[in-house]
């Protein structure tokens, strides 16, 4: 099994989170990781598989990239994600990867992700928006806005190199947030991958992806001490991303806070052991994600 990321320094301990994850249901996979500016000196696990800009310049469309967002590392490592995805497929000789956002933390086993692969070329998660015309019709909106898709989760086969590509390109042309041209940074392109490929599929399992922008329409549900969405999937994976955790945070989405608790004392212990190896993060930040605990705790009473 072939997962990959792309990282900046100050996001190296979630990556790390994002593989202990990963190794909790199995310990055949490689977790292939960019890394778009600073090295990586301390790979901890044995599933981890370092990659630096210049292996991606055999590819003239990387090349084209990297020139022309080296000075904004955000659309950076989003344009990098399909060109990062098929040199994988190619290089590595993977028959299919899947690509995460290192804000992504597994709480089930994925594996069965792998087997739509036999029949499917490409991987999408819906980020399910409300989509109610008549009450908070600004979410309806962002369905058209942002994106049927969320680009934190994408998986492609090998014989899906030509997507990928047209991707690239896509993000090579524009990668930006401007709605007068209906884009949204790499993301909105992914509309139109089931329309260019029929052998794609949406994945219906509303427990992938789980986040907060899709709380009403996945709903959380205490079955059996068990919290599943829409009283029938487990939660296979979380993004959290700020969205996710203002939500969780404000008491919004309160079965998620056993979630979020679990996976920030996961990041702090590799803030930590990171920290040992004199890599130096923003004081600012690392205040910051001690108060989130604290205030985490003192909600659920730890």
């Amino acid at each position: 099994m072939h997962f990959c990321t792309i990282t900046t320094s100050d996001h190296y301990y979630k990556v790390f989170a994002l593989c202990e994850s990963l190794r909790a249901f199995s310990d055949s996979f490689t977790l292939h990781v960019l890394v778009v500016e600073r090295d990586l000196p301390h790979l901890i696990f044995p599933q981890l598989k370092k990659y630096v800009l210049n292996d991606l310049l055999c590819s003239d469309t990387a090349a084209k990239i990297i020139h022309k967002y080296q000075r904004h590392t955000d659309r950076l490592r989003w344009s990098l994600k399909p060109v990062f995805m098929k040199h994988i497929l190619e290089k590595e000789n993977a028959e299919a990867v899947i690509y995460l956002d290192n804000d992504l933390y597994f709480f089930d086993d994925y594996r069965f992700l792998f087997d739509y692969f036999n029949e499917h070329t490409f991987l999408l998660t819906p980020h399910h928006y409300e989509r109610s015309p008549h009450q908070r019709q600004n979410m309806l909106e962002a369905n058209y806005r942002i994106g049927l898709f969320n680009a934190g989760f994408v998986g492609a086969r090998r014989d899906a190199a030509d997507t990928l590509q047209w991707w690239a390109e896509c993000c090579l042309y524009r990668c930006e947030r401007n709605p007068l041209r209906g884009l949204y940074d790499d993301q909105k392109y992914l509309d139109l991958v089931p329309v260019m490929d029929t052998d794609a599929l949406i994945i219906t399992h509303r427990g992938c992806n789980v986040a907060g922008w899709n709380r009403v329409v996945c709903e959380r549900r205490q079955i059996n001490g068990q919290t599943l969405i829409n009283g029938r999937y487990p939660i296979v994976f979380i993004h959290f991303n700020s969205s996710t955790i203002r939500e969780i945070e404000q008491g919004n989405d309160p079965l998620l806070t056993s979630y979020y608790e679990r996976y920030f004392q996961v990041l702090r212990k590799y803030k930590r052991e990171l920290r040992k190896h004199h890599i130096i993060y923003h004081e600012k930040w690392i205040d910051a994600l001690k108060f989130k605990i604290w205030k985490l705790a003192t909600k659920v009473g730890v």
